[in-house]
């Protein structure tokens, strides 16, 4: 240690970029003010022993007991930590003024200047001197590290002393002498971080001693700082003095700077636990709607599945209704609930992503994947019934019309055949004579004639009969025992036809040859028109089915055919009734005694004329039901035009708003607001344009309901409209959910609108149809400055495209690009956080967190965090690196016992946005006895991950 002479003095000079300027500090050619004096030796004596107390020592006199050196020395020692040069322990001047400089050369070591400050006047006892030297000395280790929005350390406190009494009535801290005469600015200090020490409401501002006293009686109690000044002195003194207002005030910043920081990890420990809260929120939302949408599209599908038939057109009908109520009234709420759902998804994600946690995992079954799977189950079974409804009713339609033409003919044919066997089993030819024998035969002829033009009826009735079969009808059993009979009765009338003729041809003879041919003439000619009549009645009465007018004008143009035959028809009628008029004519003649009737015949002329009259009668009855159809048929040319004229409108129109919202999703000018609120522009027009689509939905009702299933003139089906409609409003809603993540990621991680712009251009510029391969996406980094190895591209990989699809989407362009430029919070932050609301400690207390955090996120963190057992754990110590580590997916792999081993493992989730990849990563871990908390982590994994192991390690 070097001497020091006797009678050196250090001239020190503040610098003007120093801590604190000093302008005329000190009049050296003045005394002190005596009241000003006394406030500092107060003030600056306290403070001293409030650190020489921790040494075990203080001083009464501050000119004297800072005379030899030894406590200047000690008490710079206290205050900076650290050691100084050993002291002169002589009694002797030199030795004391040895041991000043030595304090003084430390003073000067911290780039404190002192002015005119020697160690000779400290050692001779000169007041001001001293002072000036404690005040450096306060300046530099009590006040120098003070710094509020990068100003002066003098600065730096008074506004440190404004922000934080600003809200109290009657403060108003502009300086350090006189605004604190009244003891309210020390009273308001104390409240703003200790409430529970000073009831504010109850102060007097008239009362200023009393103020003054119950902040120091409060401080010196509660907040170890010890009483530096009197009241009086305060209140009285015009203008208090500066340094030791400054000296005492920053006594409260230092005891509350601790409690700030506290605030501050507190504040940061709960905006990390609000996102988690948050974001399980809305993992457990979306795996309610998701779940609630699973189930309905589980209940539908059968509905939509079940092809049992009904049995008439109004219960199929009916099963219609139903359908267009499930598609315009029950399936849309659901479309937008899918959408939605997707949205949600796709924010969460995003959420997670921008607070850096791992990806959100639904449970196994309710992935976004799987939904869209089951919906597109459910869209297959709706397009098969629509089908299968359509079908069912067309089938339905033939097969009422096919059973009313089966029980006219087969009514037709009873009639005719009634009493048909009797006559043939009649044995009237065994007393009958010759005469009479002959005559049977002959009508026993016209009679076969009869039959054999009966033929083809039967045949059709079979014909219905066997259709009605292959269409499932449902009442095809009687239909089938109806025909059966009428087959077995055609049967029997040709076995008993047959026999007849046999027993008859035993015993014929020629009768009268000329009445004989004229009969059986009439019979030949008589029974085929009867029949031709017979069929035109049927004819002209059958049912109809048309589903166009060129098939209607097809039935009218026959019926103008057939009636252009009725003058040849009324010939033949006439040849007859003329043949019938010679018969009679020749008997009357002859005298013949004969009977005038036909014995070849059953039918007579008065049949003949009676059902001549009724198909004159049937024919404009034909003609009136052909141009009511044909009305009809108009009408529904009409019904497709106007869908027709609607759909080929709407169709081009939603293909159109999709290019436009193509287009504007890659369109690199503008803001992101900018082309949100296009979007909402469009969004809006989509919405406004609903009403057209309604508009045609019933359009479609009144066509399916005239029964109209073709459309020549359109190419878009009501289909067609709602499946691109239902497209469009999934489309729009994405790509504004689209842009909302990128705003929402741009604001998150301080992206600057022209990166966003510019990250877009570069995309466009390499993707083909929104995608990038591989080889594209290399070429697009390096465009932007990559510098890529083959390992660091192969990362970059896993991050863009962890499901090894071979694509990268925009939205993982952006995720990658807003990771490399932006800043997020890490779970090392939080750990920090935790530590100093713990004090430094590696675990942390209940009580602690109750009193730092608000009782919600406390209980949150009480009820998940796991027991901290490493060095130093003390009952009910918890382990907040643990929990902290888990928030963002990181598995802490810390044992003590050496004992043994496990594997933990642990779900690595890709970022993604629609999918996540489930890689194992392991974590070898000392077992036996284990502190590893593998549960609590597993059981913080839940929320991310859709399973978990069902055995935790023996750990």
């Amino acid at each position: 240690m070097n001497q020091i002479e006797p009678g050196v003095q250090y001239n020190y000079v503040y610098d003007d970029d120093e801590y604190m300027i000093q302008e005329e500090e000190w009049d050296r050619d003045l005394l002190l003010d005596p009241a000003w004096e006394k406030q500092q030796r107060k003030t600056f004596t306290a403070w001293c022993n409030s650190h020489l107390r921790k040494a075990g020592t203080q001083i009464e006199n501050i000119e004297e007991d800072f005379r030899n050196g030894l406590k200047l020395m000690l008490l710079l020692e206290v205050i900076s930590g650290e050691r100084l040069p050993k002291p002169d322990r002589g009694k002797m001047r030199f030795h004391k003024i040895a041991n000043v400089n030595k304090a003084l050369d430390y003073i000067a070591s911290k780039g404190v200047k002192l002015v005119s400050i020697g160690a000779e006047e400290i050692v001779d006892g000169n007041v001001k001197m001293t002072l000036g030297m404690i005040w450096t000395i306060i300046l530099r280790f009590a006040i120098q590290d003070i710094s509020v929005e990068e100003t002066s350390a003098k600065e730096g406190l008074l506004l440190w002393c404004q922000r934080k009494t600003a809200p109290y009535r009657n403060v108003n801290i502009q300086n350090f002498h006189t605004s604190w005469k009244d003891g309210l600015g020390l009273c308001a200090l104390i409240h703003r971080h200790r409430p529970d020490l000073i009831d504010y409401s109850k102060l007097n501002k008239d009362d200023p001693i009393g103020n003054i006293n119950l902040a120091m009686e409060i401080a010196e109690k509660h907040l170890d700082i010890p009483k530096m000044l009197d009241a009086e002195d305060i209140v009285n003194t015009p203008k208090p003095d500066e340094r030791a207002i400054m000296t005492y005030v920053s006594c409260f910043y230092h005891a509350f700077a601790g409690a700030e920081q506290a605030e501050t990890a507190a504040n940061r420990i709960c905006k990390v636990l609000a996102v988690n809260q948050e974001n399980e929120r809305l993992m457990e939302e979306y795996e309610r709607l998701a779940s609630e949408l699973l189930e309905w599209i589980r209940r539908t599908i059968p509905w939509l599945e079940n092809r049992t038939p009904e049995k008439t057109m109004q219960a199929m009908q009916k099963k219609l209704e139903d359908f267009r109520d499930y598609r315009r009234k029950h399936k849309p709420p659901k479309v937008q609930e899918k959408c939605q759902l997707e949205i949600n998804f796709n924010t969460l994600q995003t959420k997670l992503r921008i607070s850096n946690r791992p990806a959100f995992m639904p449970s196994e079954g309710k992935m976004v994947s799987d939904i869209a799977g089951a919906w597109q189950r459910l869209e297959q079974a709706e397009k098969g019934y629509e089908e299968w409804l359509l079908n069912e009713i067309r089938r339905l339609e033939r097969v009422e019309h096919l059973a009313e033409k089966f029980r006219q003919k087969a009514s037709t044919h009873e009639t005719w055949a009634y009493g048909k066997e009797q006559i043939l089993l009649q044995k009237d030819y065994e007393s009958a004579s010759l005469t009479e024998v002959r005559a049977l035969l002959r009508k026993h002829e016209a009679f076969e004639s009869d039959l054999a033009a009966h033929q083809d009826r039967v045949e059709q009735i079979a014909a219905i009969a066997q259709e009605l079969n292959e269409l499932d009808y449902h009442d095809a059993v009687n239909v089938n025992d109806r025909c059966q009979k009428i087959c077995d009765q055609w049967d029997r009338l040709g076995t008993l036809t047959q026999k007849r003729r046999e027993a008859l041809e035993v015993k014929t003879e020629k009768l009268l040859e000329t009445i004989d041919q004229l009969h059986l003439e009439f019979a030949k000619r008589a029974a085929p028109f009867n029949n031709w009549m017979e069929g035109a009645m049927e004819d002209l009465q059958d049912m109809f089915i048309v589903h166009s007018i060129e098939e209607i004008q097809s039935l009218i143009t026959a019926h103008e055919q057939f009636k252009a035959t009725l003058p040849e028809a009324d010939g033949e009628r006439q040849s007859i009734m003329a043949i019938q008029n010679e018969v009679e004519k020749v008997i009357q003649s002859y005298n013949i005694r004969i009977s005038s009737s036909n014995p070849y015949s059953t039918v007579t002329m008065d049949e003949l004329r009676a059902k001549w009259d009724k198909v004159k009668q049937l024919v404009p009855i034909r003609d009136q039901s052909l141009q009511e159809e044909l009305a009809r048929q108009h009408a529904n040319e009409r019904l497709r035009r106007q869908f027709a004229a609607q759909a080929n409108a709407i169709g081009p129109w939603i293909q159109n708003k999709m290019e436009e919202i193509a287009r504007s999703s890659i369109q690199i000018t503008g803001a992101l607001e900018d082309q949100m609120n296009q979007l909402k522009q469009y969004e809006h027009n989509i919405i406004n344009y609903k009403n057209n689509i309604d508009k045609l939905e019933g359009d479609h009702q009144l066509i399916q309901e005239a029964l109209v299933f073709d459309n020549k003139h359109t190419n878009y089906t009501m289909e067609h409209i709602r499946v691109g409609w239902e497209v469009l409003l999934t489309t729009i809603a994405r790509t504004i959910n689209e842009v909302e993540t990128q705003i929402l990621t741009r604001d998150a991680k301080g992206i600057t609108q022209e990166q966003m712009n510019e990250f877009r251009a570069s995309f466009n510029h390499f993707d083909r149809n929104g995608l990038m391969d591989h080889e594209d996406f290399r070429a697009c980094l390096i465009s932007m400055g990559y510098d890529l190895g083959e390992a660091e591209f192969a990362r970059i990989m896993t991050l863009v495209d962890p499901n090894g699809q071979g694509t990268v989407t925009f939205q993982s362009f952006i995720d990658f690009m807003t990771r490399e430029t932006a800043d997020t919070d890490t779970a090392e932050q939080v750990i920090a956080s935790f530590r100093i609301l713990a004090s430094d400690k590696p675990y942390i207390l209940a009580e602690e967190l109750r009193r730092e955090l608000p009782p919600d996120q406390a209980q949150y963190c009480i009820k998940r965090m796991p027991a901290y057992s490493g060095p130093g754990s003390v009952p009910g110590a918890l382990d907040y690196t643990a929990f902290s580590s888990a928030l963002y997916g990181e598995t802490l792999g810390v044992c003590s016992s050496l004992t043994g081993w496990c594997i933990l493992t642990s779900l690595s989730l890709a970022p993604s946005t629609s999918e996540a990849s489930s890689q194992r990563t392991h974590y070898v871990l000392p077992a036996s006895s284990c502190s590893c908390q593998c549960s609590f982590i597993f059981l913080l994994m839940l929320p991310y991950a859709a399973t978990v192991p069902s055995v935790l390690p023996s750990c």
